[in-house]
């Protein structure tokens, strides 16, 4: 096994717990070895600090597996981490049979992604480490998880940074094209073979049942008022609107809402699903829409969505300057950058689209609002947010702020993990 040794002056990533060693940081490699071998870690003086794979093409040349010297990294080794993986799901997911089952680095498995459709599972290799040890995690999930089928879903550039294919295919058992889950109470149906990532975003579940507070009490905001009429059966409180009219409705209470970036109409089910009166559904894209609104079919939420197919940057413009508003907002847009260089521009994406987003919000409604790009910090993401409030001429109060879901747990002294950001903003005109 060759040995891999650390620069005296170098930060203590490592001991700090994160899972990454950089070209950078290695003072010098002794002993033969190929890409994809697991080598030994040590300081400059030659103590030992972990076990990882190598790979001298990736800027990550090592990302740590162990750190027991004794670990041999073989079936078993692999049969242990998933267990552990499984175990911590059950404890902490409500519903384990669908969300995301093996987490990179969260999981001490460091390149693999699995998530979990029921009893399919949807597996990413995204390292050489990895891919050279791909039957052993065959292996590994059949006997955990004793799953009907395993797809791969390589299609992803990172892996050609590692000197390896994009590649689709079925690893064990069969696969169909579309599994059903269900998520927060609600039925999605997700194509695993051609959705994004994996085919669902497991990491916005608690967020998008954060919004349930947001979607109920706004009666009088739509001119509706509770008062004694009389009826055919006597005197009854009916929902009245300002001509007096008995208001039918049984969602007179409900939020209007205007979710961007719909893809699989994920936000708009919970919107429905708590009380929403009425969600404006809105992606550029044709397949995303027509997933959604089979989605929002399944539910039997059909009657209360409109479905938009347009850029969400012209029609928060255009609507804004046409005077339109919604109780809430809700802007979930895909990653705007995705390196270091991309931030100055992603900055100038998500403050055009939180400033007229929160332009639509009723005097008093909500804006909710993510970014997923790990290159946008925490304090980057709320210090653009807060330079649109000021340009819009709104004042936030800040009701949630909150990351990615319990089955996305993040490692102590491993920043990347804390890619997503996510936050409820009440909205209020300054005057």
């Amino acid at each position: 096994m060759a040995t891999v040794y650390l620069q005296k002056q170098r930060k203590k990533r490592l001991e700090a717990g994160h899972p990454w060693i950089y070209q950078s940081e290695v003072l010098e490699i002794k002993g033969e070895y190929q890409p994809g071998d697991i080598v030994e870690v040590v300081n400059h003086q030659g103590h030992f600090l972990a076990k990882g794979y190598i790979n001298p093409r990736s800027q990550m040349i090592v990302r740590v597996l162990t750190y027991n010297p004794d670990e041999e990294i073989d079936l078993p080794f692999f049969v242990r981490r998933m267990k552990r993986a499984g175990e911590y799901r059950r404890r902490f997911v409500d519903n384990p049979q669908a969300c995301r089952l093996i987490y990179g680095e969260a999981d001490f498995l460091p390149g693999l992604i699995v998530d979990r459709y029921n009893d399919i599972l949807v597996a990413q290799i995204l390292s050489l480490g990895m891919e050279c040890r791909r039957d052993l995690i065959k292996q590994a999930l059949i006997e955990v998880f004793a799953p009907k089928g395993i797809y791969l879903r390589n299609d992803v550039p990172v892996r050609e940074l590692e000197g390896l294919a994009q590649t689709k295919e079925v690893l064990y058992g069969e696969c169909p094209e579309e599994v059903t889950i269900v998520e927060n109470g609600l039925t999605y149906v997700v194509d695993i073979v051609n959705g994004q990532k994996t085919g669902f975003f497991y990491d916005q579940r608690e967020n998008r049942a954060a919004i349930a507070p947001l979607m109920r009490g706004w009666g009088e905001a739509h001119g509706i008022t509770l008062q004694q009429v009389e009826t055919d059966d006597g005197p009854a409180v009916k929902p009245v609107d300002r001509r007096g009219r008995i208001v039918k409705n049984p969602f007179w209470d409900g939020a209007e809402v205007l979710e961007c970036f719909t893809h699989t109409g994920s936000f708009t089910l919970n919107a429905c699903k708590h009380g929403a009166k009425k969600v404006t559904a809105l992606d550029i894209s044709e397949h995303a829409i027509a997933t959604a609104k089979r989605n929002i079919t399944l539910n039997g939420f059909l009657h209360r969505v409109e479905f938009v197919v347009a850029n969400a940057f012209d029609y928060l413009r255009e609507s804004a300057e046409a005077g339109k508003q919604w109780d809430v907002v809700i802007l979930d847009p895909p990653a705007f950058a995705k390196s270091r260089s991309a931030v100055k521009g992603a900055c100038r994406g998500y403050k055009d689209i939180n400033l007229h987003g929160m332009k639509l919000v009723r005097e008093g409604g909500f804006l909710v609002t993510a970014s997923c790009s790990y290159h946008m910090s925490p304090e980057l993401f709320l210090e653009t947010i807060q330079s649109a409030a000021f340009d819009a001429k709104k004042i936030l109060r800040l009701v949630e702020w909150r990351g990615a879901g319990n089955d996305h747990p993040e490692i102590s002294g491993a920043e990347e993990g804390h890619y997503l950001k996510f936050a409820i903003f009440e909205v209020r005109d300054r005057r």
